[in-house]
């Protein structure tokens, strides 16, 4: 397998160049050449796999340059040991609904499904090469102290987090600064997470900047991050379709840099038999406006009570645009260039209709988000986060959907109180964060600041 970037400017990649170049050094995201394909008979024999042996049998297409099965098996054997039930992503009934449960890892966060893998993976590659790797990430929450725990206390790994001062949850941001390991090193910007988004991209467009302190990436932008998120729909739609290989099944994905629902698009065109991905945005509803207008448009960023869909520009939507353009990185230059410079694109009604056949797209309200978490509590006892609950919600009515839970309800609390009156019963691993000793640095978000912070941090490290 051999990856390309959407932008034409990368010669092809095996996979371990693609998961250490993160970003492509021509500021596009890569993508598989080619896509595998898989058949009926080969989908109903995968629906009966543990959710371990199926990542397996997904992965090795993507992989197999760089990681022979034995040690593709151990790598995911081990980065899904530290998960809390024994299906890693269980899916649950309740009432009329299916829902798909991410959160049972070591921060109780969907993103830990990917980065638990994504850790093992770069320690993997270390070793074998003997390098060192600096790790740049910026997170509107949950990616953080996922990244976090994937790559904490390992040896040739430093890890820079960028999250928005005050506009993450209290849980959220102490899962992130109370891990005191040396390698781990947070930073809190005055801005948003947009700005930390644009932060980390202008640094790693920094070709020279970016080869002499060895940076990498952990946001959705890399790779592998998508490759692991494929494997739950997978598992979701072999749970649904119990071996009929023909069964469609939709799924309502809670949205904001639209990776997620990218591996699920990812997914439908390895052959998966999905019927609809249903795109679900709080108020800050770009990709949603985006499919009912085919217009992309960013506007300001507010505050919701689902803040890690607060986010404007989604980085991974450059990654459908190469495909929606039909794998044509002039395409996607001219597109890119354009809203860099006028802050809006619009596709042509040709494309348009099929961005339709490819998604739904429903924005809720803090007011409708509050109502969907109060009412599925009240028919069952069943508490959703507020991202959950805007997945749920964009779900009504239609039959064989999987909801995506991306967080554990405890992360979420304020809203969930004020939805149902009580708190969410937290998991061990969120239990005694607030009385933890905490690190973080306090940053203007500026490149500049950014960029003299890791080189003063390093140095420090190696006096």
């Amino acid at each position: 397998m051999r990856y390309i970037s959407t932008r034409g400017g990368v010669e092809p990649v095996g996979f371990a160049d693609a998961v250490m170049m993160g970003l492509g050094t021509d500021g596009g995201l890569l993508v598989p050449a080619s896509i595998p394909q898989v058949d009926g008979a080969t989908l109903s024999d995968w629906s009966r796999l543990r959710f371990q042996d199926l990542a397996v049998e997904v992965m090795a297409p993507f992989v197999a340059d760089a990681i022979p099965r034995d040690d593709l098996i151990d790598l995911v054997n081990r980065s899904y040991a530290s998960f809390s039930h024994p299906e890693v992503t269980p899916l649950v009934r309740v009432g009329d609904q299916r829902i798909l449960e991410l959160f049972h890892g070591p921060t109780a966060a969907f993103k830990d499904v990917a980065l638990q893998f994504l850790g093992n993976v770069f320690e993997y590659l270390l070793e074998r090469s003997g390098g060192h790797l600096n790790i740049v990430g910026a997170t509107s929450g949950d990616t953080g102290s996922a990244a976090i725990a994937g790559v904490r206390g390992k040896d040739r790994i430093h890890i820079f987090i960028l999250h928005p001062q005050g506009r993450v949850s209290p849980i959220q941001e102490r899962q992130m600064t109370t891990v005191l390991d040396v390698n781990v090193h947070n930073v809190a910007i005055r801005g948003t997470f947009d700005d930390g988004q644009r932060i980390v991209k202008q640094l790693f467009n920094d070709l020279d900047f970016k080869r002499e302190y060895s940076l990498g990436a952990v946001n959705s932008i890399n790779w592998a991050r998508i490759l692991a998120q494929m494997v739950y729909y997978f598992f979701a739609w072999g749970r649904v379709a119990q071996g009929d290989g023909g069964h469609r099944v939709s799924f309502s994905v809670p949205t904001g840099n639209f990776g997620d629902v990218f591996a699920g698009y990812m997914a439908k065109r390895m052959g998966l038999p999905v019927d609809r991905l249903i795109i679900a945005t709080n108020r800050n509803d770009i990709i949603s406006r985006f499919v009912q207008t085919g217009v992309y448009e960013a506007g300001d960023v507010y505050p919701t009570l689902s803040p890690a869909m607060d986010i404007q520009i989604a980085s991974n939507f450059e990654r459908y645009l190469y495909f929606l353009s039909g794998e044509d990185p002039a395409a996607v230059r001219a597109l890119t260039e354009e809203m860099a410079r006028s802050g809006e694109i619009g596709v042509s009604e040709v494309l348009q209709v099929q961005v339709a056949r490819d998604f739904d797209a429903l924005a809720a309200s803090d007011q409708e988000t509050l109502e969907q978490i109060r009412a599925t509590y009240e028919e069952g006892g069943y508490i959703l986060d507020p991202h959950t609950a805007i997945g749920v919600r964009a779900a009504q009515g239609r039959m064989d959907t999987v909801c995506l839970a991306t967080a554990h309800p405890a992360k979420f609390n304020e809203a969930v109180t004020r939805a149902i009156g009580c708190e969410a019963p937290p998991p061990s691993v969120l239990r005694g964060l607030m009385e933890k000793e905490t690190r973080c640095a306090q940053l203007d978000a500026s490149e500049e600041a950014v960029r003299d912070h890791i080189r003063d941090t390093l140095a420090a490290a190696q006096a």
